[in-house]
């Protein structure tokens, strides 16, 4: 028991840490190896060293510090599969639009209210594996650049370039006039994504959010809104299924 008039226990003066922390061999390794991303603290166990070693060949930009699973459950809550390394890092910090699609080819998805980032980072892994340039989404009403979202993208968000853009409408018409076809993937489409002849040209994907589509304004903004040839029995596939599907689809072009 604490005597009367004792010092209360001083408390840690340490501020928070900033920035974001990311987990997972596939995470961490490529944020290793990617030299745009600033890096501030890797926690490693001795075990997942050289595992990570592996996949990310030294010297690193940064020292590791040896922490015991333990620490690295402390650090990132139970729910986080760290594999026992995790990296503290801060956001990427995007190019413009406009620069963008002046020194890149291949298809842009934009991500209109798509909030889950497990889903997000599910589409940048298909966006990596496609050729996808970009994957564009709301500064509001998307998932921020979390470990969550990075585990999920397997690597992606070191590869794929995120634009978080204020208004989804005029990044659309920016789009179309960096010369892009806009197509909206609805359910109720016209035309399968097969059928809408779109060989020779370089596609804006949007996808609307789960459950609910693409929103008014985002669609009236769509050069032309198209389907993927699902059978009845199903009435939708998840939103990064559908990206996936979309991509390779549009790669046979």
């Amino acid at each position: 028991m604490r005597r009367r008039n004792a010092p209360l226990p001083a408390r840690s003066s340490a501020p928070p840490e900033e920035g974001v922390w990311l987990w997972g061999l596939h995470a961490v390794s490529a944020a290793l190896q990617n030299p745009a991303r600033r890096l501030r603290r890797l926690l490693v166990t001795r075990g997942a060293e050289a595992e990570l070693a592996e996949r990310a060949a030294g010297p690193w930009r940064i020292t590791p510090e040896f922490v015991e699973r333990e620490r690295l459950d402390r650090t990132l809550g139970a729910e986080a599969i760290h594999q026992g390394a995790a990296l503290l890092v801060e956001p990427l910090s995007p190019p413009a639009l406009s620069q963008l699609m002046e020194h890149t080819a291949g298809p842009v998805l934009v991500l209109d209210q798509v909030t889950d980032p497990r889903n997000v980072g599910a589409i940048l892994r298909s966006a990596a594996a496609f050729g996808a340039a970009a994957v564009v989404m709301q500064e509001r009403h998307a998932p921020a650049e979390t470990g969550t979202l990075a585990r999920a993208a397997s690597g992606a968000l070191e590869v794929v370039p995120v634009l978080r853009e204020v208004n989804l409408a005029r990044a659309i018409e920016a789009l179309k006039q960096a010369g892009l076809w806009v197509v909206g993937l609805e359910a109720a489409g016209p035309v399968t994504l097969a059928q809408s002849g779109l060989a020779g040209r370089r596609v804006a994907l949007v996808l609307g959010a789960e459950g609910e589509g693409l929103r008014r304004l985002t669609r009236e903004s769509c050069d032309e809104l198209v389907r993927l040839p699902i059978r009845p029995t199903m009435e939708s596939l998840n939103v990064s299924a559908a990206a996936a599907v979309a991509l390779y689809e549009l790669g046979r072009e």
